[in-house]
């Protein structure tokens, strides 16, 4: 059988895409306990996230692994981000987990369901489908925003404070 060759992400996209993977090492390492560098990691990340694809495209440099990397790098934000509230808030840990399982199996099955139909990316969507799937992909101007609005939920800042500082926990 033929070998296949795995296109591995180079470029300044894939730097940014690296870089926000070692971010988030951070962010999570200080999320119990030190809110500050936990903060400015995090969104840090976000930032970059942004951007990483964008210039991958930009500069001709995207792979369809980079671009797997990306969307699992997302994903594994997202959960840890949501495991972090989960032990913060114990009464809400049911919310946080359905809202796990809600990211994980839609972001799967529209994957799936790309792949399935030969579209080149996940971004690519029959523009006559889901009207807001088709705003979230193909808007630049509402990408960005609703990624983050995505990953920076309403409780993002309790992820930020010492664990004894929760809940009136001392």
């Amino acid at each position: 059988a033929p070998e296949k060759s795995v296109n591995l992400p180079h470029g300044l996209g894939a730097a940014w895409g690296y870089a926000r993977i070692l971010l988030l090492f951070v962010a999570f390492y200080f999320m119990p306990s030190d809110p500050g560098p936990a903060a400015a990691s995090y969104l840090l990340s976000g930032l970059l996230d942004a951007f990483d694809g964008h210039a991958a495209r930009a500069l001709n440099q995207g792979t369809r692994f980079g671009a797997m990397l990306d969307m699992l790098t997302d994903r594994c934000a997202t959960m840890c981000l949501l495991v972090n509230l989960a032990l913060l808030d114990p009464p809400r840990a049911l919310l946080y987990q359905l809202s796990m399982s809600l990211d994980v199996a839609s972001h799967w099955l529209h994957l799936h369901s790309s792949v399935v139909q030969g579209s080149d990316s996940h971004k690519s969507i029959d523009l006559t489908g889901n009207p807001v799937l088709r705003v979230y992909y193909t808007s630049r101007v509402s990408e960005t925003p609703s990624c983050q609005t995505c990953s920076l939920r309403p409780p993002l800042p309790r992820c930020f404070v010492p664990s004894g500082e929760v809940g009136g926990q001392d």
